[in-house]
């Protein structure tokens, strides 16, 4: 747990005591500001994107480069209503069903007329996609589509012109493969998260004007004007516009953007400011050090391009399956081709070898994945995961090792009263209310914690004590008359101007309390110490379940934060962690997933600050928590809707019935090939049985309704993380007792 002050920039500030470091950072000096109109006040985050731009959003990745999810749905609805009349005017169609087709004149020109508009426009990104995979000499989906929609094109116009006698009519065929391969790739893109976006929400971070000062006056000018070596000043409230070091001044930054921490950090004279973070208390002026692509938060961006651009080149299964099945029909047509050609037989030759073409690309293929994919993913929302990234929903089931960020995931990344230890003669609800009295009046997340702990407890609450003449003690704490009575609060540093020593009651609490890395504030009424109480970044209830239920299952856990090590190791005993990364700098947190899968381990990373989101793309699988920064959610391919890290046992059971699913979809969509496709090329043709292309649509009918029938059970998936990962009991100790750390 972390201490309410304690920055995590060991290489930078290197402080021989880290005991003296909690000290200093605990006093109230730093952290009560003094406008409090503006401390703590809401930061404007890098906007998301609207579902209307990840619609449009253009994919340059993989088979789906240049489409959109809007063009994907545009030509299915339009292919769709087209397919009606194709369909409706195919006289083997009509056979099928036993109505007789109408006939008037034109009537025999609407199914080829409208049956090459939608080859020409529902079938160009696969023809498109199908070009681009012969150039790569990757063969699979598109090919596989662009050729069976091709020859069904070619071979109905022959048949349509009366050439050669061929009785070749798959105009409905090829208007249903299309309508229904575009309806399965829509599903599918809007599915896929859009990486991209990641590196927007960056960008978002950075203010787009500066204060420049030139003279000793200020000029507003664009951050894209400063150069290094000009002087900038950055108000309250306001973002820092490029990295630099503070001249003149000292204020608290929040850094919550690149680090990932709750806590504010105090900077001053001579400290380095970094780019995207927030003066929030008061005024300082910044010497530019570093600009555009040489600033830490282009650093960021830089890795997090690299990470994404090295995670998108996995292949999915379909595709897999597809590539094997193309090879697989264009073998079989050869041969069918070659033996009803060497019989004699030319005119059947070139059916059979049609016939054997067209059919070789399953309906229930383009929909076997896709299917799964959208169910998983509507699944996966009712239970607060939205999985934007395909490939982390398969990835998520050989996962070996769940790597979770500590501050806002493991632990609720706010500051709360954890420990409570009062002076002989004083109840701990006194101490909590003369307390909370003090600090009433104060913005700060310290004082805002003992307020909530003092209103929690009843009978403090009931007590109703009120501070007057509030003040910001600097270097000591706060200060304010309750009850008649001067009471102030603050760290070890008031102690020492006050020349009082902490009561040998309290000493040994005191004592844990920061050697578990908390934070320790004392009150003092008129004089006397009455009390202290333990600050901490608060575990989450449901970690231990998490970590817990992972472990069960044969996944490792390890935790990762820029906190002290005194501290990461704390919050490890308390949940049952065995390897624990500490004080990692926000730019190596990348690394240390490199690490682990250097000794072979599939990382699955959770997290939810910027400095995690080179992780997050790094990683196999990356999960953002939804209460996290926009830059680690765009970054991820899973986003938690919730705070709950059991929602990473949901994540893997979905992905493991998923999986299922999709095999055995393959199984269903690829053994129609098997058993169609040898029987189209007339097998068993010397016993009379050939396979006719109506049959052949029958069968193909059947394999598309049993994949999506199968895909539908997946909705009986239980991903309720109680179930998975039930809570423990509450423990049979007060509430507001130190934390455990055994």
């Amino acid at each position: 747990m972390s201490t309410p002050h304690h920055h995590d920039h060991p290489a930078e500030h290197p402080d021989p005591n880290p005991h003296a470091g909690h000290a200093n950072h605990t006093d109230h000096a730093a952290h009560h500001p003094a406008d409090a109109a503006t401390h703590g006040q809401a930061v404007p985050q890098g906007h998301a994107h609207s579902a209307l731009d990840e619609e449009h959003q253009v994919h340059d990745h993989g088979k789906h480069a240049g489409h959109s999810t809007a063009m994907f749905k545009n030509r299915f609805w339009v292919s769709l209503v087209l397919s009606l009349p194709v369909v409706f005017f195919s006289h083997m169609v009509g056979q099928l069903l036993g109505y007789h087709v109408p006939e008037f004149p034109g009537s025999a020109w609407i199914a080829p007329v409208l049956g090459t508009v939608i080859y020409l426009y529902g079938g160009a990104p696969f023809l498109k996609g199908g070009l681009t995979e012969v150039r790569a000499r990757q063969p699979g989906m598109m090919l596989l589509i662009a050729m069976a929609i091709t020859v069904a094109f070619v071979a109905s116009w022959i048949t349509s012109l009366g050439i050669g006698d061929l009785m070749l009519d798959f105009w409905w065929e090829l208007a249903l493969l299309v309508t229904i391969m575009l309806l399965g790739h829509w599903m599918e893109m809007r599915a896929l998260g859009t990486a991209s976006s990641a590196l927007d929400a960056l960008a978002a971070l950075l203010p787009e004007k500066a204060e420049k000062i030139v003279d000793g006056d200020t000029v507003t000018v664009r951050v894209g004007e400063l150069a290094v070596g000009d002087t900038v000043l950055v108000r309250s409230g306001a973002r820092v516009p490029a990295d630099g070091t503070i001249l003149e001044g000292a204020a608290e930054f929040d850094e919550s953007m690149i680090t990932g921490e709750s806590r504010a950090v105090a900077r001053t004279v001579g400290e380095r400011v970094v780019a995207g973070t927030v003066a929030t208390d008061n005024t300082v002026r910044v010497r530019i050090e570093a600009v555009g692509a040489d600033t830490a938060l282009a650093g960021v961006q830089r890795m997090v391009a690299d990470a994404q651009e090295s995670s998108s080149r996995a292949q999915a299964l379909a595709d897999r399956a597809a590539a094997l099945l193309f090879w697989f029909a264009l073998g079989a047509a050869i041969i069918t081709a070659i033996v009803w050609t060497v019989t004699g037989q030319p005119t059947d030759a070139v059916t059979r070898t049609v016939t054997v073409l067209v059919i070789a690309c399953p309906h229930a293929l383009g929909l076997a994945i896709p299917l799964v994919i959208a169910i998983s993913t509507e699944r996966a929302a009712k239970a607060g995961l939205l999985i934007k990234d395909r490939m982390a929903l398969e990835k998520m089931r050989t996962i070996d090792v769940v790597l979770f960020d500590k501050t806002g995931t493991l632990t609720e990344g706010a500051h709360a009263v954890t420990g409570v230890a009062a002076a002989p003669g004083i109840s701990e609800a006194d101490l909590l209310a003369y307390a909370a009295a003090a600090e009433a009046d104060s913005e700060h997340p310290v004082a805002r914690a003992i307020v909530t702990a003092a209103t929690s407890h009843a009978e403090a609450a009931r007590l109703g004590l009120r501070g007057t003449g509030f003040q910001a003690a600097t270097g000591r704490g706060v200060t304010a008359t309750v009850a008649g009575a001067e009471v102030l609060v603050g760290g070890p540093n008031m102690l020492r101007e006050l020349t009082l020593d902490t009561p040998e009651a309290l000493a040994a609490d005191v004592r844990a309390w920061t050697d578990r890395g908390a934070g320790v504030l004392h009150v003092v009424r008129d004089g006397s110490v009455i009390g202290a109480v333990a600050v901490e970044d608060k575990i989450r209830p449901e970690s231990r379940a998490a970590v817990a239920a992972l472990h069960a299952r044969g996944v490792k856990v390890a935790m990762i934060t820029g906190d002290a090590r005194q501290v990461a190791e704390a919050v490890a005993r308390d949940l049952g962690i065995a390897e624990v990364f500490a004080e990692v700098l926000p730019q190596d947190k990348d690394t240390k997933v490199t690490e682990l899968q250097a000794r072979g381990l599939s990382v699955a990373m959770v997290g939810d600050g910027v400095n995690d989101a080179p992780a997050l793309a790094r990683a196999e699988v990356g999960i953002a928590i939804g209460a996290g920064t926009d830059v680690a959610m765009e970054s991820a391919g899973v986003v938690l809707a919730g705070n709950d890290p059991r929602a990473v046992l949901s994540m893997i059971h979905l992905s493991k019935a998923s999986y299922t699913k999709m095999i055995q979809n393959l199984v269903w969509a690829t053994g129609y090939n098997v058993l169609a496709v040898p029987l189209a090329a007339g097998v068993l043709a010397p016993i009379g049985f050939v396979l006719s292309p109506a049959v052949g649509a029958i069968l193909m009918s059947v394999s598309t309704i049993v994949v999506a029938l199968n895909a539908q059970l997946l909705r009986r998936a239980d991903l309720d993380p109680e179930h998975l990962a039930p809570l423990e009991r509450p423990r049979s100790q007060a509430a507001l007792q130190p934390a455990a750390v055994s």
